[in-house]
């Protein structure tokens, strides 16, 4: 028992010791940080630098980015306002507006000097003596008279303005007239020195294109009296169209120009004026 009590205070001594030996041990020292420049760590890389251009596309591609207002300032908006109509009248002068007014038919609006008369000598045209598909017939109009005709004064124009439209068989214009002929697909009668159409001689045969007195100059036939009028004004330079001896619109419109130049009566027929004008009667 003693021995027990002996070792047990040997330990006990002991450990008390040991634990003032360890109290006052003294610590290490700290290991000392080497200098910045002497770290083994490397520099991080550099970043690689983009462009202002790049980094807007890239937040454009980014599904964050849309709908999201840009940061960039807008340039300002600089609107050109419609220039001012009928405020300001132009000092520029203006042109004079030039509008060419139909001519008045039945007048003389020509004051040039008329040139001298040149005999025109007729010729024996070889004419189609027949219908033209291409000029209407004129329809009949019973007691028709010619417009215009009761502003023609003097005696050459005495026919235009007695003129009316009749129609009578074959029978009666027998009797009436003695000198009755088929020219161009239509019948004429001969009165006075003026050929007229005869309405309804034959039905078969009823073509006129122009419905009124045509001057008999030189006794001719109505188509060859027509055909000479048209050669005469082809030569002068007013008519351009063929040479058929049919009074048709080409015709008739050719005769007005040249009536209208030469001061005279726009009949737009062959009238005894006309035709002392153009040198053949």
């Amino acid at each position: 028992m003693r021995r027990f009590l002996v070792l047990f205070c040997t330990l006990a001594l002991a450990c008390v010791g040991y634990a003032a030996h360890e109290e006052h041990k003294p610590e290490p020292k700290k290991k000392e940080a080497k200098p910045a420049e002497h770290s083994e760590h490397k520099p991080e890389p550099k970043k690689k630098e983009t462009k202002p251009a790049e980094h807007a596309a890239a937040r454009q591609r980014h599904p964050a980015n849309i709908n999201k207002p840009s940061t960039k300032p807008l340039k300002p908006v600089t609107q050109s306002s419609p220039r001012p109509r009928n405020l300001t009248p132009s000092t520029k002068p203006l042109k004079p507006v030039t509008q060419s007014s139909p001519r008045p038919r039945n007048l003389t609006p020509s004051t040039k000097p008329l040139k001298p008369v040149t005999p025109f000598h007729a010729y024996g045209l070889n004419l189609p003596n027949k219908p033209n598909p291409r000029i209407a017939t004129v329809k009949f109009q019973q007691n028709r008279r010619i417009q215009g005709s009761q502003n023609w004064q003097g005696k050459n124009y005495l026919a235009f303005r007695n003129y009316r439209s009749v129609w009578h068989d074959k029978f009666w214009w027998s009797n009436h007239y003695s000198r009755v002929i088929l020219v161009s697909g239509g019948w004429y009668y001969w009165n006075a020195g003026f050929w007229y159409p005869a309405w309804g001689y034959d039905s078969g045969n009823a073509y006129y294109p122009y419905d009124g007195p045509i001057y008999a100059y030189n006794n001719l036939p109505p188509n060859q009296v027509i055909g000479n009028v048209q050669l005469a004004l082809q030569q002068q330079g007013y008519y351009h169209g063929e040479v058929d001896g049919l009074l048709g619109p080409l015709s008739r419109a050719a005769i007005a120009d040249y009536q209208r130049d030469h001061r005279l009566y726009v009949t737009s027929a062959i009238d005894q004026p006309t035709l002392q004008s153009l040198g053949m009667a």
